[in-house]
């Protein structure tokens, strides 16, 4: 049971009658400003955690010093 064109064009002439054309686009603009902050807000949380990466990454790439045989004897 899948909707038609004629049911699908029913249902948008009755929504345009119930909220009106400037509600509807408040609605969508509404929805619009919520993705775009959303998205923002992702990419703010995989930032840190690619420099979090970065800086594990770098510090494998260090050396480790070892201690000097005078450090190990212990007076």
């Amino acid at each position: 049971m899948g909707l038609s064109f004629a049911h699908i064009l029913i249902l948008v002439l009755v929504l345009v009658l119930l909220f009106g054309r400037g509600k509807i686009s408040e609605v969508m603009g509404d929805l619009a400003k919520g993705l775009k902050s959303f998205k923002q807000n992702m990419q703010d949380d995989e930032a840190p955690a690619a420099q979090a990466k970065t800086l594990e990454l770098e510090s494998e790439k260090r050396p480790v010093p070892t201690p000097s045989k005078e450090e190990h004897k212990v007076g």
